[in-house]
């Protein structure tokens, strides 16, 4: 679709928020950063009352503008996932790199103190306590507002294979922690996903964050 008939439809649903995502575009010069800024953009000209959350690429290797271009087009929130821990990006991401990923989302909070960032992490892979902790340290050193955290699901038997289905107890604990961090909001649980109630945890972040600043005057 054009981004002038998704923003068209975004309008005529009344949606109130929306998440904008892509598969990686690694044929394109700028990994395809200029078609989230038209969406972004159409968007606000159709249904200014929408919220808007991207979730995008790391965007490795590509125009060093593309994170700058999608910030200044100013969604509400940035979505970038680290997935998992770095130990274990060689066998789960090995396109990615997970610094490089940080300080996507360092830079996006740098560039823009009002967009919200947002990053998720899949568990069952084989991580530990003591790394997912180091994760969460890492992320809030990079300004992370909103941490999402699921159950990971072997898709394909040619995909990674699941070393441990977590229980529901160890992502409360982990949620725990989160918060205790600073995290503005958490949602961990095994069905959590990138877009798991989106549109209500945007809302409560706002209500946080009014909240803070209001403590602070």
């Amino acid at each position: 679709l054009e981004p002038a008939h998704v923003a068209e439809a975004a309008a005529a649903l009344g949606l109130e928020h929306i998440v904008i995502t892509s598969v990686d575009r690694d044929d394109l010069p700028d990994g395809g950063a200029s078609q989230f800024v038209r969406v972004i953009n159409e968007l606000r000209k159709h249904a200014p009352k929408t919220t808007i959350e991207i979730l995008t690429p790391d965007f490795r290797n590509k125009a060093k503008r593309a994170v700058e271009m999608i910030v200044d087009a100013g969604p509400d929130v940035y979505n970038h996932n680290l997935e998992t821990v770095p130990r274990l990006y060689p066998t789960i991401r090995p396109g990615a790199r997970y610094y490089h990923s940080l300080r996507l989302l360092d830079q996006v909070k740098s560039l823009s103190s009002k967009i919200f960032t947002k990053s998720g992490l899949m568990v069952g892979l084989g991580e530990t306590a003591l790394e997912m902790h180091q994760v969460f340290d890492d992320m809030r050193s990079a300004g992370v507002d909103f941490l999402t955290c699921g159950q990971y699901l072997q898709p394909t038997p040619r995909h990674a294979k699941v070393i441990e289905f977590v229980p529901p107890a160890t992502f409360a604990a982990y949620a725990a922690v989160a918060r205790s961090k600073g995290f503005l909001q958490v949602a961990a649980s095994p069905l959590t996903r990138s877009s798991y109630h989106a549109g209500a945890d945007f809302a409560e972040m706002q209500a946080k964050r009014r909240a803070q600043a209001a403590a602070t005057r």
